[in-house]
């Protein structure tokens, strides 16, 4: 009988343990969704052939939530942008399955599936994805007790235009663009972009994520605005890139620009440029048996990010 009981509890904790990492989705806003323009609800949900999913015509944005076990917790989190062109969102192979990945190494993680900026969507589509990426920051601090983690470790992530959208969130802090009673602080506490859409100089931009994002009209001023390597400031947060030499779709100049911005800032980076890869590659660079994460873990934990800081 006590063998039995003791199997029992063994099977407990191990459930209660698996039970930390199951995702739960949970609606960005509680309310009303901001600048929202009334219209069916006509999110498409795309599985390609290699398993990944993709997702277009979002109206609902939402928070994923991958917790660690709390045996692993470290009390860090990350906000995650996926990709897409501002077109989709490449919602697995650069969301989710990169949170899993970083709750097994005791990292909270937050995938958005934040709104595209169409006119469709948003009457103010130019800062709709900065808005629900602002609302996940302020979300995980305000929960920052609830989800185990330090409200002073939130960091954020982005692949190609979620890049993008997190080297915005990283770069425009100042400029709030939600409602925030508690005047929770929205700038992210450090960066990582996986070949990220940076510059807005026609030598080396993704066109697409541009006009997108701002109009096929939209003036100097205004790209420049969002050519995110002439916004940084000695205030940038910290930041880890990784690019692709090859990469045809974003040209690496883009996290080249960057990081040359953050070093005359004095902010500390750290920028991996693989020979090749091309773009897209998410996880797993195919063509090298090096992995760009196990190099985004030694640099969390040089920067005092992975010791474990949950009480």
């Amino acid at each position: 009988m006590k063998k039995l009981i003791l199997l029992l509890s063994f099977v407990a904790v191990g459930f209660s343990a698996a039970s930390q990492t199951k995702p739960l989705e949970i609606p960005l806003y509680a309310g009303k969704v901001p600048n929202e323009v009334p219209g069916p609800n006509e999110e498409a949900r795309e599985v390609r052939p290699n398993q990944s999913i993709s997702l277009t015509k979002v109206r609902q944005p939402t928070l994923t939530v991958f917790l660690p076990a709390k045996g692993k917790a470290n009390g860090t989190a990350v906000v995650i942008c996926p990709g897409g062109g501002y077109a989709k969102l490449a919602f697995s192979h650069e969301g989710t399955d990169v949170a899993q990945r970083l709750a097994d190494q005791g990292v909270a993680a937050f995938v958005v599936k934040y709104r595209l900026p169409h006119p469709a969507v948003s009457s103010q589509p130019e800062i709709t994805p900065l808005q629900d990426a602002q609302q996940a920051l302020y979300l995980v601090r305000q929960r920052a007790k609830e989800y185990n983690i330090n409200p002073q470790r939130v960091g954020i992530m982005g692949f190609s235009a979620g890049g993008h959208l997190a080297s915005t969130a990283g770069t425009h802090f100042t400029q709030t663009t939600i409602p925030n009673p508690e005047n929770l602080s929205l700038r992210p506490d450090f960066m990582v972009l996986v070949y990220p859409v940076i510059s807005s100089d026609s030598t080396v931009w993704h066109k697409g994520s541009f006009e997108l994002l701002l109009g096929k009209k939209a003036s100097p001023e205004k790209l420049r605005a969002y050519s995110n390597d002439l916004q940084v400031t000695a205030q940038t947060p910290p930041t880890f890139l990784v690019h692709a030499s090859d990469d045809r779709a974003v040209p690496a100049q883009n996290s080249v620009l960057f990081y040359q911005a953050l070093l005359r800032h004095k902010i500390p980076a750290e920028l991996h440029l693989y020979q090749a890869g091309g773009h897209g590659f998410g996880l797993n660079n195919k063509t090298t048996k090096d992995q760009w994460f196990d190099r985004l873990v030694n640099w969390l934990e040089a920067n005092k990010l992975m010791a474990n800081a949950v009480k």
